[in-house]
């Protein structure tokens, strides 16, 4: 069995009397695409950033490589998170630039593949454009772009594609894939059955905090008496619409 970049190990988070995640242990093994689901309010974004050393857990550890995650670590990390941040007064390719530098390029290097990446994502004439003249659809191409740069080992993307047209999403997805045949681990938040079922190996659905689904997607389809994921969110939510 593929040894595991992450492990989640009898996590719980409490926040006051509120328990948002309830002794919760997963693993994602390296070089899989790991589907991290569930409606709103589910966990998600509190599990990871647990295990990016943004709360300290309640209860459990949580490691990557064995070890608690550190910035200065030896995992290459690239992060995309659904809250968006980009110092949008600036160029956007000098924002590029600017990550680059952070991610251990040259500033030669990063620039050459920020104007690569622009280009085929059809904003090569947007470089020298201040980031806040974007769309929100081209600042989300621009985030992807620095997310991926340097090719990390490990990904997290958070609502990657969400906003974009089918064209857009289809190209963003092409790019993640090409990541994946590199060998980088990538754990994926989304809304969108159809990308977890082109995308993922295996999955966690989340509800409450806790473990409503585990594993690969056809153990977790055979288990629902082969439903399509969209029908299994469905059925363990209840029919609600809170996701």
């Amino acid at each position: 069995m593929t040894k595991a970049i992450i492990s989640v190990d009898h996590f719980t988070m409490k926040f006051g009397d509120t328990t948002v995640i309830d002794d919760l242990s997963f693993e994602v093994r390296r070089g899989e695409t790991f589907g991290l689901l569930g409606s709103n309010g589910s966990g998600k974004t509190t599990t990871i950033r647990a295990l990016l050393g943004a709360y300290i857990p309640t209860a459990g550890k949580l490691t990557i490589n064995g070890k608690p995650y550190r910035v200065d670590g030896s995992v290459r990390l690239g992060y995309l998170p659904e809250e968006r941040g980009l110092y949008k007064k600036e160029s956007v390719i000098d924002t590029m630039v600017y990550f680059g530098r952070l991610k251990g390029m040259s500033a030669r290097d990063a620039r050459a593949w920020s104007q690569q990446y622009l280009e085929r994502v059809e904003l090569g004439d947007k470089a020298g454009i201040r980031l806040d003249k974007l769309s929100g659809g081209q600042q989300q191409k621009v985030q992807l772009g620095i997310t991926v740069m340097n090719n990390p080992e490990l990904l997290i993307l958070d609502e990657p594609t969400k906003g974009f047209d089918p064209v857009n999403r289809r190209l963003l997805m092409d790019i993640i894939e090409e990541h994946q045949k590199k060998g980088a681990t990538a754990i994926y938040i989304t809304h969108q059955m159809e990308e977890v079922e082109r995308l993922c190996d295996r999955i966690l659905l989340l509800k409450n905090g806790n473990a409503a689904a585990y594993g690969t997607v056809k153990e977790v389809k055979k288990k629902y008496g082969g439903k399509s994921l969209d029908d299994i969110f469905v059925e363990i939510y209840g029919g609600r619409d809170n996701a």
